[in-house]
């Protein structure tokens, strides 16, 4: 993966915790540190002038401050004590909740109110208020979030909006001007210049396991409280959403990063279909292919994703593909790269078919993948197979005479555990789940439904069949 010069705020640009407050990455001691304005902070947006005749942003601006909104958020947050470490750890205790405020962007993509932003912008919120720049105000609700693109989608009960129409990411050419539009520093509707400097960036942000990073970045001015906002090309149309910033103060320093529209475009898409993202797995390990690893290799090629293994049975090794293999393009988009590769897979769902063009002993072939969930097969991820993935176990309903012979009056046992979230908490194989978050579970779906949305410590209670009673917790 590559680095970026300088340090990267790790999505935070509009993540503000309380107004007057943001968060950035200290590049001395790698810590991560609350800064607190404690006087009005004005934004100075220094002009960056196309030469004459050539671009004219003031429709393009006119048309996109209509359509970026004031996304404010509401977390309930509240001290604990108590003496039992998983009370104290999981739950508030004794002490009232405490509000907390944030603040980010947002962007129109419909006009009967469908907002895109980013996932970190929402996260944990218990209230989502959208302000729109004629400062009518909507509750929001949180149709769906994906922390893989860090990105969100939100609905207000609204028609007739302005929205920004879709533009094409892949068509984005390094050095064209583009617009960000946001919120900095809660200055609403805020445009500033730039061309889009590099694009496919993998800049390390998102921690998840399957994070895609190909952002585009650009010189366009972003400070907190742009995140979520939108970045526009010359025509208006929208080509990315603003989502991180690379400083050592936590403000803009010359380089910022945008989801590109096609994926979230996607997200999207299947967040309105399925309810959640439906990803696709071509089953490679790859690495970038450079100068240094051609070299080694004997290779006539320095661009490219070279394959250096492959999941057995999986999409890309049924296909025909192997190991030492260098991906050079799929349906027709060149592959420079890893991160250009996990962009373009990242626009299918399982059960697509790709044509995978590769470098095989200076030959070009082509192969047709069909692409398969991280389950390994082809249908459609629901929400309670995503979660028992991540929990990595069959949960079965005991049956009335397991219940009566064990004590309790409802329960799930713990099957088939493989490596998930409950192994990794300690949790052996026969145990009986009877409580998560201290609320009775009876079935698989009360399970999904207590897990699909949680995002943070879970306490998971229950009995083994030998009468032991134990309890464990673990972060989603």
């Amino acid at each position: 993966m590559k680095n970026v010069t300088g340090l990267i705020v790790a999505a935070l640009t509009g993540a503000i915790v309380s107004l007057g407050t943001h968060l950035y990455l200290d590049k001395k001691n790698g810590t991560l540190t609350q800064q607190v304005y404690t006087a009005p902070i004005q934004q100075v947006n220094y002009p960056m002038a196309a030469p004459e005749g050539s671009v004219n942003f003031v429709e393009a601006a006119n048309n996109s401050i209509h359509a970026v909104v004031h996304i404010k958020t509401k977390v309930m947050r509240s001290g604990v004590r108590s003496s039992n470490p998983f009370q104290q750890f999981f739950f508030d205790q004794g002490m009232p909740p405490q509000a907390q405020q944030g603040s980010g962007s947002g962007v129109i993509i419909s006009g009967d109110g469908y907002i895109l932003t980013n996932n970190h912008v929402v996260k944990n919120a218990d209230e989502v208020q959208v302000v729109l720049d004629d400062q009518r105000t909507y509750s929001a609700e949180v149709l769906g979030t994906d922390p893989n693109t860090d990105l969100a989608l939100l609905k207000i009960n609204e028609d007739d909006l302005a929205f920004i129409p879709y533009g094409n990411s892949e068509s984005v050419q390094v050095g064209e001007w583009v617009l960000a539009v946001g919120n900095p520093f809660n200055l609403n509707s805020t445009v500033t210049a730039g061309i889009v400097s590099a694009k496919g960036r993998n800049i390390n942000i998102l921690k998840e396991e399957f994070a895609i990073e190909s952002f585009i970045q650009t010189d366009a001015a972003v400070n907190p409280g742009n995140s979520g906002g939108a970045l526009v090309n010359a025509k208006g149309e929208l080509i990315g959403i603003n989502t991180a910033i690379a400083s050592t103060t936590g403000s803009y320093a010359g380089y910022s990063f945008a989801v590109p529209v096609n994926i979230a475009r996607k997200v999207v898409d299947d967040i309105l279909e399925f309810g959640m993202v439906q990803r696709a797995f071509i089953g490679v390990s790859i690495s970038d292919l450079n100068t240094k690893v051609a070299s080694e290799k004997g290779l006539n090629v320095s661009e490219g994703a070279f394959v250096t293994s492959l999941t057995k049975g999986g999409a890309a090794y049924e296909a025909g593909i192997r190991e030492g293999d260098i991906i050079v393009a799929v349906d027709a988009v060149n592959i420079k790269n890893v991160t250009e590769l996990q962009e373009k897979i990242g626009s299918y769902r399982p059960g697509d078919v790709a044509q995978v063009a590769v470098l095989r002993d200076d030959k070009m072939r082509k192969f047709d993948v069909e692409l398969r969930n991280r389950n390994g097969d082809t249908k459609m991820v629901s929400k309670e197979t995503e979660v028992l993935f991540q929990l990595g176990a069959d949960l079965q309903p005991l049956n009335q005479e397991q219940l009566k012979r064990m004590g309790i009056r409802s329960g799930l046992q713990v099957q088939n555990l493989t490596s998930g979230k409950l192994k990794g908490a300690g949790i052996k194989e026969g145990f009986i789940i009877t409580r998560v978050d201290r609320r009775v579970v009876q079935s698989t779906e009360e399970v999904t439904n207590a897990l699909n949305k949680k995002d943070g410590g879970v306490l998971i209670e229950g009995v083994y069949p030998n009468g032991l009673t134990a309890y464990y917790g673990f972060g989603m």
